[in-house]
């Protein structure tokens, strides 16, 4: 990356690779450098930042240096005034700096980064909701609270993984469930909240659980065209276990009468899940 100066890592943390002309570049090191903003729309660039503009932020941070590793380059700059610290993105997630993903975008060094300040004791040991290990005695960087239970304790990696997966449809509180104050609160703590579906809804993921079992499952099928066939009426027609639905037979096949319009296999009727009308 020509922000960060580190090969592609961990996209829960970088974000995507943009690469086009041998410029490569971290999504979330570019959402970050202070000194660039989105002039063109999301189809133009990288995510709507434009190449000139990439390339002039570029030559700005080529002599600022990392607070935190003490290289060249750094493009991100505590949002708080008179504080002189800058570093690259990765550098500050490192060190527990926050980089809040809405609005402009704003970081924060370790000692301005935003806090939470709730009483929510803990009752002995607490653990993480989501990993079920241990978390800290109090709020801090690695341990945030629901704001709203305050009984809901857990790592920030762990509600990272959350978000990205359950994405701002789905992203809420996993225990009281709340949406609204939740994502306020991790928006300001610097947790990313993507803008889209869950993923769980993306890409036809559980598109096979939408699919209805279409062939023949009788020890020796009849059918000439062979067990695939299926048709609305007569000896062809293809009946499913009104039980499991997992398992199907045609109508001669396990010789159902025509007047019949459910069936149940085998195995579901030794169970005695229903009445058997084979």
């Amino acid at each position: 990356c020509r922000l960060c100066q580190r090969a592609d890592g961990d996209p829960e943390v970088f974000g995507q690779t943009c690469q086009q002309d041998g410029l490569c570049i971290h999504e979330n090191c570019l959402y970050h450098a202070s000194g660039l903003s989105q002039q063109g729309t999301d189809g133009e660039g990288f995510f709507g930042f434009l190449f000139p503009d990439i390339h002039r932020e570029l030559q700005r941070v080529a002599q600022k240096t990392c607070c935190i590793c003490w290289q060249r380059g750094a493009s991100v700059t505590c949002q708080v005034r008179r504080c002189p610290r800058n570093f690259h993105f990765p550098c500050g997630i490192e060190r527990g700096c926050v980089s809040q993903f809405f609005g402009e975008f704003k970081s924060f060094c370790w000692q301005h980064r935003p806090a939470q300040r709730l009483r929510a004791p803990q009752q002995g040991h607490s653990l993480c909701v989501i990993c079920l290990e241990a978390v800290a005695r109090r709020p801090c960087y690695n341990t945030l609270v629901c704001p709203v239970c305050t009984s809901a304790w857990f790592h920030r990696r762990c509600i990272q993984g959350q978000a990205l997966s359950s994405a701002l449809h789905h992203f809420r509180c996993p225990l009281c469930q709340d949406v609204q104050t939740f994502q306020e609160e991790m928006f300001r703590l610097g947790i990313k909240i993507p803008d889209r579906d869950a993923a769980w809804e993306e890409d036809g993921a559980f598109e096979e659980h939408y699919q209805r079992h279409s062939s023949c499952d009788a020890s020796q099928c009849l059918c000439p065209v062979g067990r695939e066939q299926s048709e609305d009426t007569g000896p062809w027609r293809l009946l499913l276990c009104s039980s499991c639905g997992s398992c199907g037979t045609h109508q001669l096949c396990s010789d159902v009468g025509e007047d019949i319009s459910s069936w149940e296999c085998s195995d579901c009727a030794d169970t005695c899940t229903g009445e058997s009308c084979s």
